[in-house]
């Protein structure tokens, strides 16, 4: 399915005609509790929705947990709503977009999230409008829910969205640590879909055109935004959502997920503490570490193009470019100093290596290597 991805200040706009065009009888507008007033998203869109009978549902927290999902669910079926808009982050797209596909099939949501689907398969249109500028999850089939403290991704292509506005007006407000949060998980999934085994020559286009975006705009994003860098980081996001959607992520997010459920790490900044020296561990590649079975020489010319993309002539320079970028944005690279104990380190590491993410590095990732590097940014 093809998306229509409308983008640019006054974007919103196209909310009028996409609406005419649907004419949905009640929409389920899924939002944050507090960002959609305040982005400004609500005082721009409700001359638009107040002509349409909605619900709306925000009652979930960031990494949305089963149970909250279930009651967005239920909510829309009690409502008996035919069309879904998303308003927010990446937890609420990740609702918006599950609510989709999970309201209109006979199907328990957690049989679901864990890949036992029925089919066929049926789903309810949706539209997704971001408020931060790094998901990028709208514009991938996946959605990531929480059973319990374990972090799950629903699947299925229905789960894509057909409509996606960008309007980096929303973002304007976004505080500074959020600004770079996001910002660095949209850079480091551009990374890691690049150097995925599931890569293909569009998706490393994604990957590279988010890469170019991020580098060049996210320290003037998050130290002195102005409407340019915003608009930019917005569609880096993006393309970096377009480029997982088709490679996925791997590494640096198989080890971010404890991070974040156990420690409370944002994700950006979880996803962002590792990156930086995997690009040089997944530089030591050889035929004894390969998972890519498109071979040697195209893992390494692949290193070689992601390493001209960064602006490095070594591994360890893009590594260092990644660490000072995170240094002037304000975020720390040492787990020791965001409340992490030593004694944690090898519950960090197990959880690592028990994603299937790992599969899509283009080397193996032995568990010792994980530990060296664990120690290293404690």
């Amino acid at each position: 399915m093809r998306q229509k991805i409308y983008s640019g200040y006054d974007s919103y706009k196209k909310l009028k005609g996409i609406l005419k065009e649907i004419f949905p009888e009640r929409i389920c507008l899924v939002t944050g509790k507090q960002s959609f007033v305040n982005c400004g998203a609500k005082n721009s869109l409700s001359k638009i929705l107040n002509k349409y009978d909605y619900i709306q549902y925000s009652d979930f927290e960031v990494n949305p947990k089963l149970i909250q999902l279930k009651r967005g669910i239920a909510l829309f079926k009690k409502q008996k709503c035919d069309f879904v808009i998303g308003i927010g982050g990446g937890s609420v797209i990740d609702v918006a977009k599950s609510i989709s596909v999970l309201a209109c099939n006979d199907v328990k949501p957690e049989e679901a999230i864990k890949g036992n689907w029925p089919v066929p398969l049926k789903k309810i249109k949706t539209l997704i409008i971001p408020t931060t500028a790094g998901s990028g999850s709208e514009s991938t089939h996946f959605s990531t829910i929480y059973i319990n403290k374990t972090k799950y991704s629903l699947s299925n292509n229905l789960i894509l969205p057909e409509y996606v506005i960008l309007d980096p007006a929303f973002t304007l407000s976004l505080p500074r640590y959020i600004t770079a949060c996001t910002g660095m998980d949209a850079l480091c999934q551009a990374i890691e879909s690049f150097w995925s085994v599931k890569s293909t020559s569009l998706s490393r286009q994604y990957s590279k055109k988010a890469i170019e975006l991020s580098l060049k705009n996210i320290v003037k994003a998050v130290t002195k935004p102005d409407r340019n860098s915003r608009k930019n980081m917005l569609l880096a996001s993006n393309y970096a959502g377009r480029a997982i959607n088709i490679a996925m992520t791997n590494v640096a997010h198989a080890l971010s997920y404890s991070m974040t459920s156990d420690f409370k790490i944002p994700h950006g900044h979880a996803v962002s503490l590792t990156l930086p020296y995997f690009i040089e561990l997944n530089s030591n590649i050889s035929p004894l570490n390969i998972q890519d079975k498109r071979g040697i020489i195209f893992a390494k010319n692949k290193t070689t193009e992601l390493l001209e993309s960064l602006g490095a002539l070594l591994a360890k320079d893009a590594k260092n470019k990644i660490l000072n970028i995170m240094r002037k944005i304000g975020l720390e690279t040492k787990l020791s100093k965001l409340h992490v104990r030593k004694m944690d380190l090898k519950v960090l590491v197990k959880n690592g290596e028990n994603q299937g993410k790992m599969k899509n590095n283009p080397r193996t990732i032995s568990t010792s290597e994980l530990d060296n590097l664990i120690k290293t940014i404690y």
